[in-house]
């Protein structure tokens, strides 16, 4: 088996679409499929031997690019500092939740559960998505920068954007008007791929990476996205995804699967699956099975941490997207009773993987990864050694103070935006209680006082707090009550942003984040999260008409 890694440097923004967001919006992976790796690659191999299509009878074509135990393109993910490929966050990493990495307090204690849940923190929170690799001795985490662009639809031939009429005859509306959004992987980042592939396979495959520096990926193509450089491209006989050598992780207290992208399984009766294993469970679940596939006896589940998403992709060929399927999501963890295992069945689970689409990069596992009950974690070192500008003459400091506060307001609204693409408030609530809540709210947003709402519903009559406590919203389907009191209560917290951290703007000396004191004077966090309640109360109210 040879394994050959090359970094990708993105020139543009690229646009590698997942199923988030709201139907009007494109919103990036975080990270580069492999499955849009291999795509490139065979529009290589296409270019080179002059062909229109893949003839898939053809044993070479399988082999390189359809056989998942011969080939394997693995997702790229974002390069750290110090040139290390990056992993997902373990989904059993927890922190305390007032705990946030900050410029006042760049460090944080996280805690694994899947190693040992301890008592020390008393409200544990996920320490979030991201990606993460050791340095120093300390976990640092990384994030992949994004840019939002809006689009408008366009009419080809004309060039522009025209009204939409209904055609007096055909009675069809007729005009190119549609406003909708990319969010993408920004520019300049750096990620680093990964081909697993067999000896006589690895010299083929490297001269087409070299044929040039310039690669093409993801969608959107022609409108300026997509472009990247390869470079870096070298050629191993080992190599470790997690760089701990297999003899170091056989004798352990439990046997612990982690997964190093999203996994797709199918149950007995052929149906996609995304059902952790519990012990509660009679019949066992798709990933016991394959477990005991590799293992020759059936692993015991003591306790998973783990979610799920929904993955699809795009063939060239048909011009379509592909079917959309459930997958466990990068991260998981499962944990089971204690086996003994040696060294060939752990290589061979980590080498095959489990589940379909593995020749895409799913599926990539990791066993008995995790062993430290608590370490601190940082964010990365972004020192630079330019010489920022200096600031000479008080206007030059007042319109630089003036550009990073709307760089601020600016990434406030994107965050804003973020939100009103996930799930809003569902439940029996009348439409009379909620323009109640949006008057308080809007009446409350001049001077940002938080308390007229905390007021509103700390003196709502029984029926209007029941409507309140009985309708839900977000994700975890919170109480509505609970939800409001959380946000106005601890308006500071940025609960409802999932990294506040990013939310820091630097021009030249002047800095601005929701932290500091302009952010207290402006009282941003307290009009931000009335912002927030009056969006989300005029979405719920538009789709109960």
């Amino acid at each position: 088996m040879k394994i050959i890694t090359f970094s990708l440097h993105t020139q543009q923004p690229l646009l590698a679409t997942s199923f988030q967001g709201d139907p009007n919006s494109d919103v990036s992976y975080s990270f580069i499929p492999g499955s849009m790796i291999r795509g490139a690659i065979i529009g290589r191999y296409m270019k080179q031997h002059q062909l229109s299509e893949l003839d898939l009878s053809n044993d070479a074509v399988k082999h390189l690019f359809f056989d998942a135990k011969s080939t394997r393109y693995l997702n790229a993910y974002l390069l750290s500092k110090e040139k290390r490929r990056t992993l997902p966050v373990p989904r059993s990493w927890f922190k305390d939740k007032d705990a946030e990495l900050r410029d006042e307090s760049p460090e944080i204690r996280v805690y694994d559960f899947s190693v040992n849940r301890t008592d020390e923190v008393e409200t544990p929170k996920f320490v979030g998505e991201g990606f993460w690799t050791e340095e120093g001795g300390c976990v640092r985490f990384y994030k992949e920068k994004r840019r939002i662009n809006i689009h408008n639809q366009r009419d080809r031939k004309q060039g522009r954007s025209t009204p939409i009429k209904r055609d007096s005859q055909t009675k069809q509306l007729k005009g190119e008007g549609e406003i909708f959004r990319y969010e993408a992987i920004d520019a300049g980042q750096a990620f680093q791929a990964v081909i697993l592939c067999e000896e006589a396979d690895a010299d083929f495959l490297k001269k087409l990476l070299h044929k040039s520096e310039d690669l093409w990926l993801g969608g959107s193509q022609s409108a300026g996205y997509g472009h990247t450089k390869i470079s870096d491209v070298n050629c191993h006989d080992t190599w470790d995804e997690v760089s701990i050598p297999i003899e170091d992780r056989i004798d352990t207290d439990s046997f612990t699967i982690t997964l190093l992208s999203d996994m797709i399984l199918r149950d007995e009766w052929g149906q996609y699956a995304v059902i952790p294993p519990s012990a509660q469970h009679k019949v066992p679940v798709p990933l016991i099975e394959e477990l005991k596939k590799f293992l020759g006896v059936e692993p015991q589940p003591k306790i998973s941490f783990t979610t799920n998403t929904l993955v699809g992709g795009f063939n060239r060929k048909w011009g379509l997207p592909l079917p959309q399927v459930p997958a466990l999501e990068a991260g998981s963890v499962f944990v089971f009773e204690n086996i003994s295992l040696n060294l060939e069945q752990i290589q061979q689970l980590e080498t095959q993987g489990i589940g379909e689409r593995r020749v895409e990069g799913f599926g990539r596992v990791v066993v008995n990864w995790l062993e430290k009950v608590d370490f601190p974690a940082k964010q990365p070192d972004t020192t630079i050694n330019t010489i920022q500008p200096t600031l000479r003459h008080e206007a030059s400091c007042s319109l630089a103070a003036e550009m990073a506060e709307r760089l601020l307001h600016q990434k406030l609204e994107q965050a804003l935006q973020k939100q009103m693409g996930y799930p809003g408030i569902q439940g029996e609530i009348t439409n009379s209680q909620l323009s109640r809540l949006l008057l308080v709210a809007r009446q409350a947003l001049t001077t940002g006082d938080c308390d007229l709402v905390l007021s509103l519903l700390d003196n709502l009559p029984a029926n209007a707090r029941g409507q309140f406590e009985r309708a839900k919203i977000g994700v975890g389907k919170d109480s509505l009550k609970q939800k409001l009191n959380e946000w106005l209560r601890d308006p500071m917290s940025w609960s409802w942003i999932s990294n506040p951290q990013d939310l820091t703007v630097k021009v030249a000396e002047k800095k601005r984040s929701i932290t500091d004191e302009f952010a207290i004077q402006n009282r941003l966090a307290e009009k931000y999260t009335l912002r927030l309640i009056m969006a989300v109360t005029k979405k719920a109210m538009k789709e109960k008409i």
